[in-house]
């Protein structure tokens, strides 16, 4: 589950964006409180026992409840306090750090430096990394151990099966990449770096004198004048089946695609490079003078005033994207232009995994709806965040009215509440679960069936329901100071 589920749609006239911009401002007064028992960053607070083991069942309705006790969780004046807790089929896992004046640490290890980074974690949430401070001097420490010092280090990132681990390195002028312990060449400034999908593969952009260029396996690719504004923003594309690299490179004021070593016509900008689920295709927006276009695979679309939010179907046959005429929004999908609306909410495209149906949101004036295969659902002073099921059947969202949030499921309705998360569908699309918050209580409605009271939050970060099977599923809640891990089991009824 995300914690600002809620997304207001955006556009760009100012008269129907008033209202979303007050919304927006709304959420963020409320600190982003929402979806309370999801706890994620504790403001404020300094955890203070290591997790335990001490299960208990509650049957809630046609719910078999257990809770297992993690952490208790007491007022502490902290200056501030960092933490991630994350929850997945496989694994359960809690760290966190915190700053008290001069000191800092990390749940993980017990050892202080001078300063403490941030805590990164592996996919799999079985490693761990932070960089940290020492007599000046700039470490990463990876699962407890030490790398050697340097200047500076930044940027570390774990592979997509959390097997190796990078991170961009520094000392006195020169940059470098330390990849799985081993650092490689030296240059004058490198950018962030990446892993392909499957993790075999590492390309980074860097320069040296007057060149810039993308190093991909420690192989130098074509040379440039320049990559961009500022190189550490420019980060090269691997397709999905870690093959092909892309990337967008500048000559004088002019920009262009590499794709596998090939540039592209040039344009005065690029924006939104994609390669298609199958990796064969690739797509980018462009804009020349004062309009806009896309190119897919090397061809160039009608031109419009402002286009943004590609998106290839699953099976990589179609593709969608926002485009803007007169200050007037609409879909393209297949080349075909939809109907025109005041606004289009930027990321609210999706398709269904099965690629034949399409949703996203749009507004008229101040009013916010989906748009269900070319069909206008009810309006709203808000839409959130759109999910088809598994099986595409079945659509979800959230909608805002009258200062209340709800689940729209299939067209129908839930109950309102005070806030809500994302909805998710179980594995078989039959059940539905979100978050919701009433006063001062959180609670998980699964398909429309409110689960046990637990406490909100101070603030809240990162959190989510996971589905392990149709009918189990858990996620992380509060009862007073006491953090759990919640596992349910539902009955038939």
């Amino acid at each position: 589950m995300q914690a600002a589920a809620f997304s207001i749609m955006e556009g760009k006239r100012q008269g129907a964006m008033k209202q979303a911009n007050c919304l927006n401002n709304q959420a963020k007064k409320r600190g982003q409180r929402a979806y309370g028992i999801f706890v994620a960053a504790v403001s404020l607070a300094f955890l203070t026992a290591v997790a335990v083991s001490c299960a208990t069942f509650t049957p809630a309705a046609n719910r078999l409840i257990s809770e297992t006790f993690l952490v208790a969780v007491n007022v502490y004046p902290a200056e501030s306090v960092w933490a991630c807790y994350e929850v997945t089929p496989e694994e359960k896992w809690m760290y966190y750090g915190w700053q008290l004046g001069n000191n800092r640490g990390i749940h993980v290890r017990t050892e202080q430096y001078d300063s403490v980074g941030h805590i990164i974690f592996s996919p799999d949430l079985n490693r761990f990394a932070y960089a940290a401070i020492e007599s000046h001097k700039y470490l990463v420490v990876v699962d407890g151990i030490e790398s050697r010092r340097y200047d500076e280090t930044r940027s570390c990132v774990f592979s997509p099966d959390s097997k190796r681990v990078a991170y961009v390195a520094r000392e006195r002028r020169k940059q470098f990449v330390v990849v799985d312990g081993i650092e490689g060449r030296q240059y004058d400034d490198v950018g962030d770096l990446i892993f392909s999908p499957d993790s075999k593969r590492v390309a980074y952009a860097a320069e040296l004198g007057d060149r810039c260029f993308v190093v991909t396996d420690e192989i130098e690719g074509r040379q440039h004048r320049a990559l961009g504004e500022q190189l550490s923003k420019v980060l090269p594309v691997f397709s999905p089946d870690s093959k092909r690299v892309a990337y967008i490179a500048r000559e004088g004021r002019k920009q262009f695609v590499v794709v596998d070593g090939i540039e592209s016509s040039q344009y005065d900008d690029i924006g939104d490079l994609i390669f298609s689920p199958d990796s064969k295709r690739v797509a980018y927006a462009a804009e020349l003078g004062d309009k806009c276009f896309v190119v897919v695979d090397g061809i160039e679309g009608r031109q419009y005033d402002d286009i943004g939010d590609l998106i290839f179907s699953p099976d990589s046959q179609r593709l969608a994207y926002k485009a803007e005429v007169d200050n007037k929004c609409f879909m393209v999908v297949d080349g075909v232009e939809g109907k025109q609306y005041d606004g289009i909410g930027t990321g609210t495209l999706i398709f269904s995994p099965d690629s034949k149906r399409m949703a996203y949101g749009a507004y008229l004036k101040d009013r916010g709806f989906v748009v269900v295969d070319q069909i206008e659902g009810k309006q709203y002073d808000a839409i959130g965040d759109l999910i088809f099921s598994p099986d595409s059947k079945r659509l979800a969202y959230g909608a805002q009215a009258d200062s209340k949030r709800f689940v729209v499921v299939d067209g129908m309705e839930g109950r309102r509440y005070d806030d809500i998360s994302a909805p998710v569908f179980g594995p078989d699309s039959k059940r539905m679960a979100y978050a919701a918050e009433l006063g001062d209580k959180c609670f998980v409605v699964v398909d429309e069936t409110e689960g046990k009271k637990y406490d909100a939050a101070n603030d809240i970060g990162e959190g989510r329901i996971v589905f392990d099977l149709p009918d189990s599923l858990h996620y992380l809640a509060a009862k007073g100071n006491s953090l759990y891990l919640v596992e349910e089991t539902i009955l038939p009824r």
